[in-house]
């Protein structure tokens, strides 16, 4: 289980000279979420490629990075051990529902069975058993949303980013899916950064929002 907190510290991105995230400062403790929430444009999903380490160059950025104790800015994005869930779930449609969770699996888990057990007791956990063999194709869009949820959980992310995950769900749908992804991230513990346009989103998230001004200051 994880037990890291969250740090951003002094983080500022810009794009040709003008701010998007103004000297942000953030803390968010194990199993907290906080939510960010502005206009289209202002920086949100930046915010987060900056956090995960995929921030295209064209941006300039400066600030820190830290889970736990450790300073992850100048890691790549597969070294920080940073998960992230965007509106596309981004299964593998060439792999079975089991073979996608496989992906994720910690190559420290060795041997067929020992790899398959772990498979089995995170779709028992996403009340998919069963489920291992299945194509991808066939699954609904909450099945889709809890199978990718769970790849990312089996990695072992000591944070979690969550951009805008619900978006494509239907109403009924969203609030199922919203209820997986925080109380699973919630019980492992893990430290969530949700951006989001829906203010439901943020309700149910039940921490912190936070708001992108338009000159890229943040304020709750």
């Amino acid at each position: 289980m994880a037990n890291d907190t969250l740090k951003l510290e002094a983080v500022s991105i810009a794009l040709d000279g003008r701010a998007l995230v103004d000297g942000l400062d953030l803390a968010i403790a194990p199993g907290e979420c906080v939510t960010l929430m502005g206009p289209s444009g202002s920086g949100k999903s930046t915010l987060l490629a900056f956090v995960a380490g995929s921030l295209d160059p064209a941006f300039r950025a400066r600030g820190r990075v830290l889970v736990g104790a450790d300073d992850v800015t100048a890691l790549a994005p597969e070294r920080r051990r940073i998960g992230i869930q965007f509106q596309d779930d981004l299964l593998f449609p060439h792999l079975t529902v089991g073979g996608n969770l496989a992906f994720a699996l910690d190559a420290r888990v060795r041997g067929r069975a020992a790899r398959r057990a772990r498979i089995e007791a995170a779709l028992a956990e996403a009340d998919l058993a069963g489920f291992a063999d299945r194509d991808p194709s066939t699954l609904s869009g909450g099945q889709r949303a809890r199978v990718a949820l769970m790849r990312t959980l089996l990695a072992e992310p000591r944070a979690l980013l969550l951009d805008e995950p619900f978006n494509r769900l239907d109403a009924q749908l969203r609030d199922e899916v919203r209820r997986f992804v925080f109380d699973h991230a919630g019980e492992r513990a893990i430290p969530m950064l949700l951006v989001t346009h829906d203010e439901a989103d943020a309700r149910a998230a039940g921490g912190r929002v936070l708001r992108i001004g338009p000159a890229g200051q943040v304020v709750d």
